[in-house]
């Protein structure tokens, strides 16, 4: 079975909330600039950056790419990211967000050249003696499985998943993600999560909820939607990764130790 990722002509993750089109790797930067800011900045002055990660991936994409019939091309969605000793430490130092950051690339670049995936995609870091600080391998393939269909909100470079139900947005401190904006209601919005599909509705706040640019009360949420509540900007996101089974894939994000 082959994937197809959310996204199309009135929704591509290449554009801006206003419908304007934004560079791919122009919005990926931004997004690997919030990761590595703060306590990170240091990390990157020398050694292998994560934009020469995310360059070497798109090219595994399109040289991997095989065409399956007239409207399917067929790509990798299974990665294994062989770093030297000295890189892997600065980047699995990161967390999941960096990874996120990866995955997100990945879906993007395949929706926007119409690419598709056997499964879900598996981004995994690993430790390889036998590189030197500054160089990379990638081992890619295409892996059947099941799709985690993963929603994740971004507001202000920090990452909050959302679970499959119902979860709330708001200043209050019993809200599922709270927000410090006075122009928040304590119960200002919330999300609804079917594993597939989300919609965003407005709690009767006081002051509204904006979604890519438009006041609403109801509305379905696309992927890469950009919600204004009082003066905080989230974006909507949902990563197509891969389910992980009997505890596989964290134990592969150790390196292989």
């Amino acid at each position: 079975m082959l994937v197809a990722l959310p996204g199309g002509p009135d929704n591509m993750p290449g554009t801006d909330g206003e419908g304007n089109p934004v560079g791919i790797l122009d919005s990926f930067e931004r997004g690997l600039e919030r990761v590595v800011n703060g306590a990170f900045a240091k990390t990157f002055k020398s050694g292998l950056q994560p934009l020469e990660v995310s360059s070497a991936l798109r090219r595994e994409l399109d040289t991997k790419a095989a065409v399956v019939s007239r409207d399917r091309i067929l790509v990798p969605n299974d990665f294994t990211v062989r770093l030297s000793p000295d890189d892997y430490a600065r980047m699995n130092a990161l967390g999941p967000a960096l990874i996120d950051e990866f995955t997100q690339l990945v879906q993007q670049h395949a929706v926007a050249q119409r690419y598709a995936f056997a499964g879900g995609i598996s981004i995994v870091l690993q430790r390889d003696e036998g590189l030197t600080t500054g160089t990379l391998r990638i081992d890619s393939a295409n892996a059947k499985g099941e799709i985690s269909w993963n929603p994740v909100l971004d507001i202000g470079g920090t990452r909050f998943p959302l679970r499959k139900g119902r979860s709330v947005i708001g200043r209050g401190s019993d809200a599922d993600v709270t927000i410090d904006d006075t122009g928040a209601s304590r119960h200002h919005a919330q999300i609804l999560w079917d594993g597939a599909r989300g919609e965003l509705h407005d709690l009767g706040s006081t002051n509204g909820t904006i979604l890519n640019g438009q006041r609403i009360t109801k509305a379905p949420l696309p992927p890469d939607s950009v919600i204004e509540i009082g003066r905080t900007r989230i974006v909507f996101r949902v990563l197509a990764q891969s389910a992980p089974a009997d505890g596989l894939a964290s134990a592969r994000r150790e390196g292989g130790r």
